[in-house]
């Protein structure tokens, strides 16, 4: 039997959904058609972005094809972080522990409070007057 070449998954955070695809390849990152250094400006974002192929040694064995939806650059990070952990397992089950006991398997179920009526926002309330 064949070994398939592309594993896909989907990783979400706050209101971001990344579709990712794993590719045997060289250890290039593409997100919407753009290298991940252009698309993600900020150092932290871009570091998400790779933690689980650090971890696991992978980054120069398989390309990334990321496409995101919704959401910030941040939680859009996050999403490729867990799309990516998901493929890699897909990829090879040996891995599974390590990223599960690093947290790159967990989903983060914080998201935004919704605004409260009767208040300014989820837990802010209106300047409360004497007079």
């Amino acid at each position: 039997m064949e070994q398939a070449t592309k594993f896909s998954a989907i990783g979400r955070r706050k209101e971001s959904v990344a579709r990712v695809q794993l590719l045997h390849g060289k250890g290039t990152i593409t997100v919407n058609s753009l290298p991940y250094n252009k698309y993600f400006l900020r150092e932290t974002d871009r570091i998400i972005v790779t933690q689980p192929l650090v971890l696991t040694n992978t980054g120069t064995k398989f390309d990334v094809v990321a496409n995101l939806n919704g959401g910030g650059l941040t939680g859009q990070a996050g999403a490729i972080r867990l799309g990516i952990s998901r493929a890699l397992v897909m990829a090879d089950s040996e891995l599974k522990d390590i990223l599960r006991k690093n947290g790159y398997l967990t989903r983060d179920p914080r998201a935004k409070e919704r605004k409260k009526y009767g208040q300014k926002g989820a837990r802010k309330r209106f300047q409360w007057t004497k007079r």
